[in-house]
């Protein structure tokens, strides 16, 4: 290769072939691996645990999306299929002002009209590929300038009944929900928002199952705008159970899982805190 430039172009050259050609199979783009150079210190395949559902990023918020069209996500989803995705989960229909569908609702609320129909999008694409699609929930952005979840009730009572109507009764596809106002604590109203919600979920769907994904308020959970990267008063694993056990105990009935987000606490906490959560959902049968 001449300089790092010609590098530059035409590794993103083939990326680019990769994204636009969804021919391709994953197996025909990749290397094969020289065996003789496999770490001994990684698990065996043989007893590993399995990633079989990841999250779908539709709008830009707290972490960079893919600005796709169609022929791009097909690609990756026969990517994710290929690896053992069989469940992909949408983080959120809407986020504030930009939205996912064509929502009656939210546009008459003051939403922009989206330029592409994604929620179809995705339940038409994981039909093709033999997955299973999870809706996540409108976030109105309001519960994080308020600490009220009271918006998000109100806003979904309406969601919840389009997205039934437009894409849950029509794809085979359309799995369950994620209901996508992220808490870590004994928040106020929590658990009375996350047992509406999921009733509601339920009933439209004929039972269809739903799960929230919480964070953890470790040591490592601050701000992005902050300029520190842990803080002191992070909560123990004691505090953890007493508040999980109070919030599970309330929304078991309509919550059927709980993943917990893991990158607040530390490496060394991991055990303590999955330990906890794992013997709670045991608990309540989630």
């Amino acid at each position: 290769m001449s300089d790092r430039r010609q590098f530059l172009k035409t590794a993103g050259l083939g990326a680019a072939v990769l994204a636009a050609a969804p021919a391709i199979s994953a197996a025909a783009a990749t290397p094969k691996k020289d065996k003789s150079l496999v770490s001994k210190y990684i698990v065996d395949k043989a007893n590993a645990l399995p990633i079989t559902g990841t999250f779908l990023d539709e709008i830009s918020h707290d972490i960079p999306h893919q600005n796709w069209g169609e022929a791009e996500w097909d690609a990756d989803f026969a990517a994710m299929k290929a690896i053992g995705i069989d469940t992909v989960i949408d983080i959120r229909c809407g986020y504030r002002k930009f939205i996912t569908y064509p929502s009656k609702y939210l546009l008459g609320k003051g939403a922009y009209m989206p330029s592409v129909d994604l929620i179809d999008m995705f339940c038409r694409l994981a039909q093709k590929h033999g997955m299973k699609f999870w809706l996540g929930l409108y976030d109105s952005g309001k519960y994080w300038d308020t600490g009220d979840m009271s918006y998000e009730v109100e806003a979904n009572k309406y969601v919840i009944d389009e997205i039934w109507e437009n894409y849950g009764s029509k794809y085979d596809s359309f799995g369950g929900w994620y209901i996508s106002g992220e808490i870590s604590r004994a928040t106020k109203g929590a658990i009375e928002s996350f047992r509406t919600m999921g009733r509601q979920c339920k009933e439209v769907s004929g039972g269809l199952p739903t799960f929230i994904s919480p964070w953890i308020d470790g040591k490592k959970a601050v701000a992005a705008a902050s300029g520190s990267l842990s803080k002191a008063d992070g909560v123990s694993v004691a505090q953890h159970e007493k508040e999980w056990n109070e919030i599970f105990d309330g929304i078991h009935e309509y919550v059927d899982a709980c993943a917990f987000q893991d990158g607040h606490i530390d490496y060394d906490e991991l055990d303590a805190f999955f330990t906890v959560n794992k013997k709670l959902a045991d608990r309540y049968g989630m």
